[in-house]
């Protein structure tokens, strides 16, 4: 039992399903760079925004001590296990269409993926704070 209220209490779950995210959207990203001048194709995206959204509704909905539950979204779903499941969108963030039938910009998804990995690493970061935190009490020891 006190597993599990280590893996399911605090930030813990807000930071994992951040994480998540942030690898699902940099797969994306990585995906519409590698198509940049594939004539026709079209880039894809997530939408931060309503993913924060969600994060943000689920974290005020949380009773102390209860589970952290993580609302859908268009894009954002969850399977039976409580991983998120992806499904980016083509809906463009800017009416620009190139002469080759792409709406891609290298210099926006190259902006995109520096963001996304800010967030990445953040979100690791304090993870990795997390688990030191807890490998420190069961050792029971703060050096």
């Amino acid at each position: 039992m006190l597993l599990q209220d280590v893996t399911t209490g605090g930030a813990f779950p807000l930071l994992e399903k951040t994480l998540a995210f942030a690898q699902a959207r940099n797969r994306v990203l990585a995906e519409n760079i590698a198509n940049v001048t594939t004539p026709g194709y079209r880039a894809k995206q997530l939408d931060v925004a309503s993913f924060q959204e969600a994060l943000a509704e689920a974290s005020a909905k949380r009773k102390p001590g209860g589970k952290f539950e993580l609302g859908e979204t268009d894009e954002v779903t969850l399977d039976g296990d409580g991983r998120l499941r992806v499904t980016p969108s083509v809906t463009p963030t800017q009416n620009l269409l190139f002469h080759d039938g792409t709406n891609g910009s290298i210099e926006r998804q190259m902006a995109e993926l520096a963001e996304n990995t800010m967030t990445h690493q953040a979100a690791a970061e304090l993870l990795k704070g997390y688990f030191d935190g807890v490998s420190k009490a069961i050792r029971g020891r703060v050096q």
